[in-house]
């Protein structure tokens, strides 16, 4: 009989790559994880890693038992589903990770309509984007929200996707801006050689703002990296520079902004929740994604009221 938590390890160790890496994600030391891992081995009679005095990887028979592991594993969380939708009742703990500007503009809608489930707790991290699919899929977390600029979050047997909002870029510039009158035409040829302001290269929104300047054709402004469009948002707002930026980030509240939409279509993205197909009818993440649409709804519908106008 193969034991379950050495399954869970197992499967750990291939998301990790390595025992230290195991090791520290679920709190054991390294010497114990490789005594479970020697455990499993004797009990499946296979060798599952294949060992360096400084490494160790997974073998044929490993990797064929990590693919068995991970179904064994949703099919527990499914039947644990099953039977605790059955009982009704939202509790325990739900774990929800989101790329950084989603947290800040979601967690204060989700902790107001959750907090009336007295049995039910949120924890609320931040990931970079990128990594909350990876984290649902190993159930480090129970929801991510995720940016998708170029429509590559898809639906799978094991993993389940809800659209929540479309986010596109905007312009924002400060108050005593010339464009901070809403007669004035938004003209991107005209603002290359404008003080940019942007998250530094390589990031999610700097992409696409590259993206966005380079259609326009001409050598493209230089801009002035910062993290966090939280910080660039007040820059902007001191009157340093403008910059283009989703209009999720709008939700942080910035004041002595004006905010001005890019003609034709600009780029953007969408914003969705993803979650594993064993667990949406838990009732914990069930009603968190009730949540979670509720207010994508509203988060909507306030940057709607907010965009062309001065902030």
């Amino acid at each position: 009989m193969l034991d379950f938590r050495r399954l869970v390890l197992i499967c750990e160790f291939a998301r990790r790559g390595s025992i230290s890496a195991t090791a520290a994600s679920l709190g054991y030391s390294p010497s114990a994880v490789s005594q479970q891992l020697a455990a499993l081995e004797r009990e499946t009679g296979a060798a599952l890693l294949d060992r360096t005095a400084r490494s160790a990887e997974l073998t044929d028979a490993g990797r064929r038992l990590v693919e068995h592991a991970e179904r064994i594993l949703s099919m527990v969380e499914t039947a644990e589903s099953d039977l605790s939708a059955h009982e009704g009742t939202p509790s325990g703990r739900v774990t929800v990770t989101a790329f950084p500007t989603a947290a800040v503009a979601f967690a204060p809608a989700l902790a107001r309509s959750l907090r009336r489930h007295t049995a039910l707790t949120l924890r609320m991290g931040q990931a970079r984007s990128g990594r909350g699919m990876r984290e649902v899929r190993s159930g480090e977390v129970d929801i991510a929200l995720v940016d998708d600029w170029y429509g590559r979050v898809r639906e799978s047997d094991t993993m389940r996707v809800f659209p929540l909002l479309h986010d596109p870029l905007v312009l924002v510039v400060p108050r005593k801006h010339r464009l901070a009158s809403l007669d004035e035409p938004v003209d991107l040829r005209e603002l290359r050689d404008e003080p940019w302001m942007a998250t530094p290269d390589g990031e999610p929104s700097r992409l696409a703002m590259d993206r966005l300047l380079a259609e326009v054709g001409g050598a493209q402004p230089v801009p002035w990296e910062f993290e966090g469009l939280g910080t660039i948002l007040g820059l902007v707002a001191k009157g340093i520079g403008i910059a283009a930026v989703p209009a999720l980030a709008l939700a942080s509240g910035v004041r002595g902004i004006v905010v001005r939409e890019f003609p034709g279509d600009p780029v953007s993205r969408d914003v969705h929740a993803v979650a594993r197909a064993s667990s949406v009818h838990r009732p914990a993440v069930s009603v968190t994604l009730r949540a979670v649409h509720v207010a994508a709804r509203l988060l909507a519908e306030d940057l709607e009221a907010v965009r062309l106008t001065d902030r």
